[in-house]
């Protein structure tokens, strides 16, 4: 890309986005320079960049890096618009993107992008499925997996360019366009990023504001403020619901799943009691990627089949083990109490054992008081909200409230509350970062302190 060339062009973050756009502007004639907070010993990917011939500074953020005679800057999503790298860019009219504004221009495959607080891993997994089985041609990737601009400039026009995206990567677009955009729902998350919910549901709105009345948007029939948000938006409007018929998209009838197409016709895709993923959230996500794999071409046998066979993604309610006839399941992935609800009550009949806690963020939790005393038979907290979420366990009338100071020790307290038939979730409605680099690493502890209880003694 020509525009690049010569241009000097700062990345703030090493990351995997941040070394993959570096070596990707580097490529088509940048001049780069990128800036890591953290020193070299921590940072990833500098010997491979400096080895390219590209400047890279740690440790700090130097007076001087952002200049007028900077064309761009590119940071690293998490990277706030209060840093002082990117509020000196910005004051100085310098335009900041992310990685995945590059990839957009890059891609000559159609783009579908999946935002939304909760369901997005699971419902970017189940349209790439959906697609494969299909034998529609396409790539999934972004924060799923690969960066997107890594695989962009490969793209064909007869593939679909399949991404996960978060808020943090939509708010620094500019001319990011997908064909088919789905915005899954929207709850309080992220506030310490965005400030307000406003904000946050304006960053998500980028999904749909350069799209055209050539592509689509999926939208939840249910929330009423994005209802509301998208009345103005440009692309043709699908929905999804659980709860009620939608004037074209998928729903519920009867108990089975239903495709409406624009000119009304109706299609029965399956029975919602086949759809494998348990709870009613994983139901809005199987509804959700319907309406997205019809909108790029799959037929309904292809969705019926994967439908009724995947079980799940890692750290989102992943069934673990059975121990002592005590279910084991990950929900790691669960960072704010609207996820935790769904996993919840997910589980009807089975009494659950909660583990939840890890960074404070703020937030009071009082709508997990009624949950808890709905579906939590008892509580085990750990990190920074350990004191809050039994305060609130507390108030729902669960009188077995366990504080401890490690996932590990969770899982055994935990094991000493439950009893046959009952459920251990690890559904922590907290972000991970007071204790973990990433949900995964809770996840992934919280499952291997499982494994280790097959081993206690007697």
């Amino acid at each position: 890309m020509k525009a690049y060339e010569n241009k000097q062009v700062v990345v703030l973050g090493l990351a995997k986005s941040g070394v993959a756009v570096a070596k990707l502007l580097h490529r088509f004639g940048a001049m780069i320079i990128v800036n890591d907070q953290k020193p070299r010993e921590q940072a990833t990917g500098v010997e491979e960049l400096e080895a390219l011939g590209i400047q890279v500074i740690t440790g700090y953020h130097p007076d001087d890096l952002i200049h007028p005679g900077v064309s761009l800057v590119v940071k690293n999503p998490g990277i706030p618009y209060t840093a002082k790298p990117v509020a000196q860019a910005i004051e100085l009219g310098i335009p900041v993107i992310t990685e995945v504004e590059i990839a957009s221009q890059l891609s000559k495959a159609p783009l579908i992008g999946i935002t939304g607080s909760n369901g997005k891993t699971t419902t970017t997994t189940l349209v790439g499925l959906i697609l494969k089985e299909a034998q529609v041609d396409s790539v999934v990737g972004g924060n799923i997996g690969t960066v997107l601009c890594s695989l962009a400039e490969t793209m064909r026009e007869d593939q679909y360019l399949v991404a996960e995206l978060s808020s943090f990567q939509l708010m620094g677009t500019q001319t990011f366009r997908p064909h088919i955009g789905a915005l899954l729902n929207l709850y309080q998350a992220h506030l310490d990023y965005h400030g307000t919910m406003d904000e946050y549901l304006a960053a998500k709105l980028k999904l749909f504001a350069n799209q055209t009345d050539q592509d689509y948007a999926v939208l939840p029939y249910d929330q009423q403020v994005i209802r509301e948000a998208t009345q103005s938006i440009s692309a043709q409007t699908y929905f999804f619901s659980i709860k009620q018929e939608v004037p074209q998209g998928t729903y519920v009838r009867d108990g089975r799943i239903v495709y409406k197409d624009k000119a009304g016709s109706e299609s029965d895709v399956m029975a919602v009691q086949d759809v494998a993923l348990p709870g009613e959230f994983n139901l809005e996500n199987a509804l959700a990627a319907i309406t997205i794999t019809r909108l790029a071409g799959a037929d309904f046998a292809s969705m019926a089949r994967v439908l009724s066979s995947f079980t799940g993604v890692e750290h989102r309610l992943e069934y673990v083990a059975t121990i002592d006839e005590v279910k084991y399941y990950n929900d790691s992935k669960a960072t704010n109490p609207e996820a935790a609800t769904k996993a919840i009550t997910a589980f009807t009949t089975e009494p659950v054992v909660l583990i939840a806690g890890g960074l404070d963020r703020g937030i009071e939790f009082h709508e997990l008081v009624p949950v808890f005393a709905k579906h939590v038979k008892a509580i085990v907290t750990y990190g920074q909200t350990k004191e809050i979420l039994c305060k609130r366990a507390e108030e729902a009338g669960i009188t077995n409230r366990v504080m401890v100071d490690t996932v590990d020790n969770a899982v055994i307290e935990a094991s000493k509350l439950a009893q046959s038939g009952d459920v251990v979730l690890l559904s922590p409605a907290c972000a991970s970062w007071d204790m973990f680099p990433s949900f995964e690493v809770r996840g992934s502890m919280f499952k291997d302190g499982v494994h280790k209880l097959r081993n206690k003694p007697i």
